[in-house]
């Protein structure tokens, strides 16, 4: 049985004797386990590489590589105190197994406060830990440590293609740097995408509408459809909830039981467009058109429009059946030849209102504003008692 001595490249130190046995690739896997390191190849003491264990001899010193070129132990070996650093400035750093050389001013003078700076400022203050090559190991990502040790050494932030300026960020923070966290944060802000508040036009609805499954309720809650022409599509339970609506073109859309509370409708055309079971609350559709709407739902479902913002709009001869418009405003509206029957009115207000032609059987007027209303031509007559508080 032969033994040999192994050491790590370029080291005289810390070697392990071991035995040869089997191939190459077990020497190698015994040299992997025995220094830690990861063994690819083999060098005599002369730097001669060993391709064949039949090569080696009893009692050979060998020096195991992780692929770097042979390094001569005698040229290239320093002192203990050399590679701890007592008696020069340079300093490597192993951060996270890659290798980074630099100097102790470098890491300490600039930002006098970090926690590189408290590290490396005295000797062992820290008591920090060495790898076989006396580099000091530091558990960290290399690819966001690399433009934190350039800003220490120019000043100046540079982050190359393809590096997360995130967390380039955090691991200013983690080592206390704080000069490059506030270049850090205005950088991350300028990276930002400018806010797009566009209005979204019919092509791109439409696009969202035909992936949608017309069982699953599309979201586009507060979303900007300000000047779109939505006109004969199926909206049918689409909740626009809060959304910029005004100016747009819906006529003869389908906008079935679709939730539509405090979205903005001012200015809007609706003609036609059915809005049976419709949830209005509290939006506002000042200026609006909504001619000839149907309102009513034969299966009893009513749309509400409490609260809402109706004034100067034109519901002319629309079907509004059961509606219900408490406390609403409806002053200057045009609400000739609508059907009101049943409608709930309670404390809506109905100033300069033009109700005439409307049927009004039924409908709910208490505590309603109905000062200057005009209610000529009434279908049905208008008893004292559907006003009255």
């Amino acid at each position: 049985m032969r033994r040999v001595t192994l050491f790590v490249n370029g080291s005289p130190r810390n070697g392990k004797v071991v035995a040869v046995y089997g191939t190459l690739s077990d020497l190698l896997s015994v040299a992997s386990n025995k220094l830690g390191i990861k063994a690819t190849s083999v060098y005599n003491g002369k730097g001669g590489l060993i391709d064949d264990i039949a090569l080696i001899r009893d009692d050979d010193v060998l020096f195991v590589c992780e692929g770097e070129p042979f390094i001569d132990p005698q040229t290239d070996a320093r002192p203990h105190e050399e590679l701890t650093g007592a008696h020069t400035d340079w300093l490597t750093l192993n951060v996270g197994g890659r290798y980074f050389t630099t100097t102790r001013s470098t890491l300490v003078n600039k930002e006098p406060d970090s926690m590189l700076a408290h590290m490396f400022k005295d000797k062992d203050a820290w008591g920090n830990k060495q790898d076989h090559r006396g580099a000091f190991l530091i558990d960290r990502s290399p690819e966001y440590f690399e433009p934190i040790l350039n800003y220490l050494r120019h000043g100046q932030l540079i982050v190359n293609d393809g590096i997360n300026l995130l967390g380039v960020l955090e691991e200013a923070r983690f080592f206390g740097i704080d000069s490059l966290i506030e270049h850090l944060e205005i950088a991350i802000k300028n990276s930002q995408p400018a806010e797009d508040h566009s209005p979204i036009s019919r092509k791109e609805f439409v696009r969202f509408l035909l992936a949608t499954p017309t069982k699953s309720e599309l979201r586009c809650q507060g979303l900007n459809f300000s000047g779109a022409d939505l006109s004969r599509l199926d909206l049918r339970y689409i909740n626009f909830k809060m959304a910029n609506l005004s100016r747009c073109n819906l006529a003869h859309a389908n906008l079935c039981c679709a939730n539509l509370e405090r979205a903005d409708l001012s200015g809007s055309v609706l003609d036609c467009a059915n809005l049976q079971g419709v949830k209005m609350l509290c939006s506002n559709a000042e200026g609006a058109s909504l001619k000839g709407c149907n309102f009513e739902d034969p299966s009893g479902i009513k749309a509400n429009l409490e609260g809402a913002n109706l004034k100067g709009v034109d519901m002319e001869g629309s079907q509004m059946t059961g509606i219900n418009l408490r406390v609403a405003t409806l002053k200057n509206a045009k609400l000739k030849n609508c059907n009101l029957r049943g409608a709930t009115l309670a404390g809506t207000d109905l100033e300069n209102c033009d109700l005439s032609g409307c049927d009004l059987q039924e409908a709910n007027l208490r505590g309603s504003n109905v000062k200057g209303a005009i209610f000529e031509e009434m279908l049905t007559p208008l008893h004292m008692s559907q006003s009255v508080r």
